[in-house]
């Protein structure tokens, strides 16, 4: 892999090709080694768990998520947007934003990448008041282009990775990290999957270069084990109870 052409690339364009060209894997953990033990119970809002439909009535939180959720179901070309709307809307109710945190969408990223500068983009993403990006969210939109979300996630993590230790630096006026791990989803519709991506400054320095890093990267990855099928996503309860309780655990990885 040492030998493999390494060329600048955005974010969007990243596929398997440039993991492997950079030494990345992704393991898949089980719930409890990923989450570090047993997942907490559900915070948000009630009428969410109690109605898989709307119904005459019910709190006006869990209204908008399911009227988010209905439309992120059935998405279809040209409408990835209301994805990335749900999850915004979810990722609130769920308590991903604080007095101290943001949550944005479509972020652009500075990527420096083989010696060139090149873009990274977020459907979603939560910062902190000083501008430090603490979670990343790709959709998956393989069942409409040939887009994996994986290394695109993977792109975004770097490049955040980047923009973090450059904020540090020239406006925060404190050290850069040698290391930080990001949190990240990528969605299936309603469907997500959870990653921590660990970004080095070793990593950050071959893919600045366009090197091959002598040391491997290990991302992890669970995929929750709903008991309906996956493409149904949060519509069946029994889904979104799952699905909903391990955003709570992930919470843990973003503050």
């Amino acid at each position: 892999m040492a030998n493999i052409i390494r060329l600048a690339k955005s974010g969007s364009e990243w596929g398997m090709s440039d993991l492997l060209a950079y030494n990345i894997s992704i393991v898949e953990r089980d719930q409890n080694t990923f989450f570090n033990g047993p997942l907490p119970i559900y915070t948000g809002p009630a009428g969410f768990i109690q109605y898989e439909d709307r119904v005459q009535g019910i709190d006006a939180p869990s209204l908008k998520l399911l009227k988010r959720l209905d439309l992120a179901m059935r998405v279809m070309e040209g409408e990835e947007s209301a994805v990335d709307d749900f999850a915004v809307h979810l990722l609130e109710a769920m308590g991903y934003e604080t007095e101290q945190t943001v949550i944005r969408s479509r972020k652009s990223i500075r990527l420096n990448m083989c010696g060139e500068q090149v873009y990274a983009k977020t459907d979603v993403c939560v910062i902190n008041l000083d501008s430090e990006l603490l979670l990343l969210v790709q959709e998956d939109k393989s069942h409409i282009n040939q887009a994996d979300p994986e290394p695109q996630l993977v792109a975004e993590a770097i490049a955040a990775f980047q923009a973090n230790n450059f904020n540090r630096v020239n406006n925060l006026l404190i050290d850069p990290l040698p290391k930080q791990v990001f949190p990240g989803i990528t969605m299936v519709g309603t469907y997500p999957r959870f990653y921590k991506i660990e970004v080095t400054n070793d990593l950050d320095m071959c893919i600045r270069g366009g090197t091959y890093p002598a040391t491997r990267t290990i991302v992890e990855r669970h995929t929750p084990r709903v008991p309906r099928r996956r493409s149904d996503g949060m519509r069946p309860l029994d889904n979104r109870m799952l699905i909903l309780r391990c955003y709570e655990a992930f919470k843990q990885f973003v503050f």
